[in-house]
């Protein structure tokens, strides 16, 4: 670890009550306010809105009677190259947000003028798959905690965007990073690595969120002393066994756990390499926060050899089945299956294709995959549905408690896979294939609306192309996302019908926005491209 001032960091003054606030020692989120989630409708602490994954708002101010009459407020220019995969953060009037390159901003709510801008200095030799995007911060007290393409972990001061702590992770030349937005519990930054198509050994990573110090690690690939080492080839195949973590996971406060999905095993395609089941990638695990040691685990694709990542935000929830009262975990898999799992046991309770799949027929009793013949992917390739990015991805879904749905971004996709055989070296893209999508296939996108009771679709409204975009609902009975050509869009939650759209002028990823109240006005803030936007009614 080490202590740093903050790089490229401007603070511009702006003589409002927001920056007062700030200057006499700011805001304080202590963890009673993270556990109650969002119970105070004026502020959005954490990336999925509270700690059980819902992105549900109890806001009632807009409605599917006046949604249609929504208008742009402001805008806020990033000025950066690529474009925004964060959740902003709100807190008593200040947006703190964070985009491509590291760059991160408070922001005044009220008047989108900037508070601080914080800027990291990237090395030029980095080895990313996917570009350097970041998710989003963690909170804590008067702390923000942010991770960084070169595998560091921030805590910024919330008032000026300081460098308080400057911890590493993993060493970036050997192709670790990371993007993911910290899940703060209790007084504990957790955050996983990234960089499985480089030949990394992932894993999930607990800090102290005072000192930066580190108080456990979760490998995400078994050594052959783990449990679950014997799913990996005899000899260092484990070493270089992908997992990564990416999205950020969720928290029972009752059980202490927390829950993450994990990503590929390594190399992506070429099955022969990796014999086994290869654990715990493409799975989700359940930690206890304390300690990181594993309560349980389950494997959605065992022996992955289609890049179907796990990082998906595994949803808690509390459903009837069978007249019984059951905690649960409701997730919708990469893979092209939704799951609804026992949150205690992590046992299959509902397993159902939410999107075409060619390479399963279902979920057995045993809760493996019932394989279909043909989709190993070898020189000549072989074409499987869902495609690379599968049935869904990083966008994150939302559950309303009170409709008992399940909303997600589906993509109807396939693809040609190939898989051969590669040296490994360290620091190079270790994928051992790759992926085609034939000429003439017609690919779409669908905001889908799933009853995780049973796993079927109540509804869906179909996008002409495939969409990136998150979801976020409101206790009023509405449903926001986004589909591929830039728009953002507002639906009725029970029946799907559309109801508002706006075009964006860049298409969302990863998220549908937050929604706040702000002087007694509710807002809906929208990230896409490298713009803000705020949204509200009529005064």
């Amino acid at each position: 670890m080490r202590t740093t001032r903050a790089l490229m960091l401007t603070v511009i003054l702006i003589g409002s009550a927001t920056l007062a606030a700030q200057q006499n020692g700011g805001p304080k989120v202590t963890p009673q306010d993270l556990l109650d989630g969002l119970k105070d409708p004026s502020r959005w602490l954490t990336y999925s809105g509270d700690y059980f994954g819902h992105r549900h708002s109890p806001l009632t101010q807009i409605t599917p009677e006046n949604v249609h009459q929504l208008a742009a407020q402001w805008t806020f220019q990033t000025g950066t190259q690529g474009s925004f995969q964060t959740t902003p953060l709100v807190i008593d009037g200040v947006l703190y947000v964070t985009v491509f390159n590291n760059h991160a901003w408070a922001i005044d709510a009220r008047s989108a003028r900037q508070i601080w801008h914080y800027r990291r200095e990237l090395p030029e030799d980095m080895h990313l798959c996917c570009g350097t995007v970041n998710r989003g911060f963690g909170v804590l007290g008067d702390r923000l905690f942010m991770t960084t393409a070169d595998a560091h972990l921030l805590a910024l001061d919330m008032r000026t965007g300081g460098v308080a702590y400057d911890v590493t992770l993993a060493d970036y030349k050997l192709g670790y990073s990371a993007t993911v937005a910290p899940l703060v519990v209790r007084d504990k930054v957790i955050v996983g690595i990234a960089g499985a198509e480089f030949g990394i050994r992932g894993f999930i990573d607990a800090y102290d969120a005072q000192t930066g110090r580190r108080a456990w690690r979760f490998y995400t690939v078994a050594g052959p002393d783990d449990p679950g080492g014997r799913t990996w080839p005899r000899g260092d195949a484990y070493l270089r066994g992908g997992g990564s973590v990416w999205v950020t996971g969720t928290y029972d406060p009752d059980q202490n756990l927390v829950f993450f999905g994990t990503g590929n095993p390594g190399p992506d395609y070429y099955s022969n390499a990796r014999e086994g089941d290869n654990l715990y990638t493409t799975s989700v695990v359940a930690l206890d926060a304390d300690s990181g040691q594993r309560r349980w685990h389950y494997q959605f694709t065992p022996h992955d050899v289609h890049d179907w990542d796990s990082t998906q935000v595994p949803v808690l929830g509390e459903l009837t089945i069978d007249g019984q009262p059951r905690k649960v975990v409701m997730f919708a898999n990469r893979n092209g299956f939704f799951y609804t799992l026992d949150r205690l046991t992590g046992k299959v309770i509902v397993a159902r294709p939410f999107v075409q799949t060619t390479w399963a027929t279902e979920i057995g009793a045993d809760g493996r995959p019932v394989l279909l013949p043909g989709h190993l992917p070898d020189e000549e390739g072989t074409k499987t549905c869902p495609d690379l990015g599968g049935g869904t991805n990083f966008m994150s879904p939302s559950y309303d408690p009170t409709t008992r749905l399940f909303f997600v971004t589906a993509r109807e996709t396939c693809a040609t896979y190939f898989g051969f055989d590669q040296k490994f070296k360290p620091g190079e893209l270790y994928e051992a294939g790759g992926t085609q999508r034939p000429r003439d296939q017609k690919n779409f996108g669908a905001l889908r609306a799933i009853d995780p009771v049973t796993g079927t679709l109540k509804w869906e409204f179909r996008y002409p192309s495939v969409s990136a975009a998150g979801v976020l609902t409101t206790a009023s009975g509405l449903v926001f996302s986004g589909d591929g050509d830039g728009n953002i869009l507002a639906f009725e939650s029970r029946t799907g019908r559309n109801l508002w759209h706006y075009q964006l002028g860049s298409s969302l990823r990863s998220t549908a926005g937050t929604t706040y109240l702000l002087d007694g006005r509710q807002y809906l803030l929208v990230p896409s491209g490298s713009v803000l936007t705020a949204f509200a009614l009529p005064r």
